[in-house]
């Protein structure tokens, strides 16, 4: 793409190495120019996040991402509306709740194929969790192992197709004077909403800013989450929030940022090591998706809690440092 004229105003602005963000003046109103760039997936991603921003638009009132003005694929080159940002609310995961289901509910069935479905946990992921359980000196009895398979199965199973964001973290999250919108969906796919949903619950598993959300705050959010599914789709959300929750803590990928995943196991490499990323470390991160999963009531997860909390005890007994998620975001 040629740089953007001066006479547009362009102004390039912070993003990712996979992509270039300029804001400028278009049309006598304040736009932001994004051009997917950098990797043999570019063209992929910037489809991708095309795909999905036009299926966001077609909710109701005001959608829950920012709307397209105009695209070119040839140079994979998106023009977006600017949101204007306003401080956030005292009750910010109540709005994001609000704004993650109305995301989900712009998809249903007669979409299927439009953009890839969602990859939950795998079985390397299952064994990799037991390895780290079993170093730590914390046995995986023979009832857990089945549950974690049989979680593994579930998760993995088709029929949602719920729009998922792919990275809804609190920084690609614009709190605008119309509710909170959604940006930079390149990863976006479909799927369980309850997968994304459980990000509350779970600390934000692949951002940076990972949150420990208040329980009364985090009860008030699942709650509007599910009321606005229902009035959006007529049915009631389906599946488990428990197991989402469960899945999460599964995959060790969702201990680093983005680059790092899919290159070693990294629930081994937290036992020889605790590093840092964003607001918390690694093993916070862990420690607190450990006590979710503890906290699971499902009777067949039972003996999969009954690990997760015998693991946490453990990594708070060699590692006693270890500090609780921040409530809120920085």
């Amino acid at each position: 793409m040629r740089p953007l004229p001066e006479a547009a105003g362009a102004r390039e602005v912070q993003s990712s190495p996979r992509s270039s963000v300029w804001r400028l003046e278009y049309g006598g109103a304040a736009v932001v120019v994004k051009q997917a760039t950098g990797g043999d997936d570019a063209q992929a991603r910037f489809e991708r996040e095309i795909t999905a921003l036009t299926l966001a638009a077609r909710s109701g009132g005001v959608p829950p991402v920012a709307k397209v003005i105009a695209s070119d694929a040839g140079c994979r080159v998106m023009v977006l509306e600017h949101l204007a940002e306003v401080p956030a609310p005292a009750d910010w995961a109540v709005r994001y709740a609000d704004a993650l289901a109305r995301l989900h509910a712009a998809t249903g069935p007669a979409d299927a194929g439009a953009l890839p479905r969602w990859q939950g946990p795998t079985e390397a992921d299952a064994e990799a969790f037991a390895g780290f359980a079993g170093a730590l000196g914390v046995p995986v009895p023979a009832r857990a192992r089945a549950e974690i398979s049989a979680l593994v199965e579930r998760l993995g199973a088709g029929g949602h197709h719920a729009l998922l964001h792919g990275d809804p973290c609190p920084d690609n999250v614009i709190v605008t004077g119309q509710g909170l919108r959604f940006v930079d969906l390149e990863q976006a796919s479909l799927g369980n909403g309850l997968m994304e949903l459980a990000y509350l619950r779970t600390g934000f598993p692949t951002c940076w800013c990972s949150l420990g959300i208040a329980p009364a705050m985090l009860a008030e959010a699942e709650r509007r989450y599910q009321a606005i599914w229902r009035v959006l789709t007529g049915t009631d959300v389906q599946g488990r929030l428990a197991d989402a929750c469960a899945g999460w803590l599964l995959r060790g990928d969702a201990l680093v940022e983005r680059a790092r995943r899919h290159t070693t196991d990294h629930l081994a490499a937290v036992l020889r090591d605790d590093w840092s990323w964003g607001v918390a470390s690694a093993r916070e991160r862990l420690a607190h998706r450990l006590g979710v999963v503890a906290a699971a009531e499902e009777p067949d997860l039972a003996a999969l809690a009954a690990l997760a909390g015998a693991v946490r005890e453990r990594m708070l007994t060699c590692w006693p440092g270890l500090a609780p998620l921040p409530p809120t975001p920085p």
